[in-house]
């Protein structure tokens, strides 16, 4: 209905109607000022998803920038996009001043539109695209265009699978940038006419890629009182320990979709505990984000789910997982045609026909999929048995003493752990945790040594990916010698004979 409600913060409730009228009102002015790609650099607020959408309604090309990039990957970005405008906010739009760019117009809602390079001559392109940039693992993060038709048939397909969950509102959590929330907690919703709750970060408790208050996070979904969410593990973990400690469980909740890196079962078992309705996931910017999806009506522990609809997914004989279907064109100047080698697509003639994931995994009987691991974190010991890092580290860190882990163990004899103790955590808490861990592996992937993290692994400090994932070679680099030490000072306490 047009006075049904379409999107909603601390300020302001926008219905569908308003949201048609602002959107027509947004894509007058990118018209006008002959817009063919566009920054769109803001907080968490109705106005981003207006400028969204205002531009699938022009034809022009958007380029989400997340708030944690630093200023060389922003300057990376708009270099690497070919964005000849940027749409910000105030912050952002000082900040795109200072790299050069011409105001335009300003926009309600306090919006800028500013100029980056000249307008394009010709009109915005029909196959007009969503440049998606993730952290990745290096200082210059890489750009997926993703068609406009693949956004949608993602979208659709997650609207129709949780279409029994009956969602009338569904709460943003993570950045909006984040492709995730992008596709299935905004787009998926409107499809459904419910309405998007989202309120900047100052309500969720989330800031940047790595801080959160939990507790400001348990507030804010009791305020908004969604029936859906959509969370990476290291929230859901938060999450879980303050309901431990006797927090109030969100009586609204129908759906919480977790994802965004490996979850461990330890920590689902305690969110099941905790009345939490959590469905793990699995996805990649590279596929339009969710791929697989566990449901109601369709769970399976330990799995991420079944495809999707618009999913075609094959596990090939070396154990990784490919998808085909609803992908990218192509990465920014980077054909698809040259996918070969160490690119994770394959295809010809300007067309992308799978995407290699570089995750390994299997599917079962009845096809539900299981995700192992990357395929490039594989490390062997030197006694020749292979181990999966993201295993043992999501163990770890199901402990409340453990924040994040990075396991290493490449041609030694056993293992050894870096680890970010919580707040408060005793050597003799994380100790007996890393014990019960041990217990419960086999003696390859066990940890024979951990050592203490100087600082959590963050976006920030180039340790992690933005949605968690820690960069194990810049993690390795940092902590080196302290590793070395670890197997130097136990190999010198061995006879020479069993060195």
């Amino acid at each position: 209905m047009p006075s049904a409600s379409a999107l909603v913060d601390a300020n302001e409730r926008v219905g569908y109607a308003e949201l048609a009228a602002r959107v027509e009102e947004w894509s007058v002015v990118l018209r006008r000022h002959r817009v063919g790609t566009f920054a769109l650099a803001a907080g968490n607020r109705p106005a981003w998803v207006i400028a969204d959408v205002a531009a699938l309604n022009t034809g022009a090309s958007v380029v989400p920038v997340p708030d944690f990039f630093s200023p060389a990957q922003l300057r990376h970005v708009l270099r690497d996009s070919g964005a000849d405008a940027m749409l910000a906010d105030a912050a952002s739009a000082a900040a795109g001043i200072c790299l050069g760019a011409e105001p335009l117009a300003a926009l309600p809602d306090g919006m800028r539109l500013l100029r980056l390079r000249p307008a394009p001559d010709a009109a915005p392109p029909r196959d007009a695209v969503r440049i998606s940039y993730t952290s990745g693992t290096t200082g210059e993060p890489k750009g997926a265009r993703l068609p406009i038709a693949t956004l949608e048939s993602v979208a659709e397909s997650v609207r129709e699978a949780t279409r029994a969950v009956d969602v009338r509102r569904h709460l943003c959590l993570l950045p909006l940038p984040t492709l995730l929330e992008n596709v299935a907690g905004v787009y998926a919703p409107l499809l459904a006419g419910a309405e998007v709750a989202v309120p900047g970060s100052a309500e969720t408790g989330l800031v940047g890629s790595a801080r959160l208050d939990a507790l400001r996070l348990l507030t804010c979904i009791g305020s908004y009182r969604p029936h859906s969410i959509i969370v990476v593990p290291q929230m859901l973990d938060a999450l879980v320990r303050v309901i431990e400690g006797g927090g109030a469980r969100p009586e609204s909740l129908r759906f919480i979709a977790v994802g965004g890196a490996h979850t461990s079962q330890s920590l689902l078992e305690r969110a099941e505990r905790c009345g939490l309705p959590v469905y793990e996931g699995y996805g990649l910017t590279e596929c339009g984000s969710v791929v697989a999806l566990n449901t109601p009506g369709a769970r399976r522990v330990g799995s991420v789910g079944r495809p999707l609809a618009h999913a075609r997914v094959r596990v090939d004989e070396s154990g990784e997982i490919v998808v085909s279907g609803a992908v990218m064109s192509g990465y920014t100047h980077q054909s698809a045609a040259a996918g070969s080698g160490d690119a994770p697509y394959s295809g010809g003639g300007g067309a992308v026909a799978e995407v290699r994931t570089g995750d390994l995994g299997r599917l079962d009987p009845d096809g539900f999929l299981y995700v192992h691991g990357r395929r490039r974190n594989v490390f062997i010991t030197s006694f020749g048995r292979n181990v999966s890092p993201e295993w043992v580290e999501a163990a770890l860190g199901s402990s409340p003493h453990i924040a994040q882990a990075a396991l290493f163990g490449e041609a030694r004899p056993w293992n050894v752990a870096v680890l970010v103790p919580m707040p408060g955590a005793t050597e003799a808490d994380i100790d007996a945790h890393v014990e019960k861990v041990n217990a419960e592996l086999p003696d390859y992937a066990r940890v024979g040594q951990w050592i203490t993290a100087s600082e959590p692994f963050s976006a920030a400090n180039g340790l992690s990916t933005a949605n968690g994932r820690p960069r194990r070679e810049r993690i390795l680099r940092r902590y080196r010698v302290r590793i070395d030490r670890c197997y130097d000072e136990l190999l010198t306490d061995i006879p020479r004979s069993h060195a």
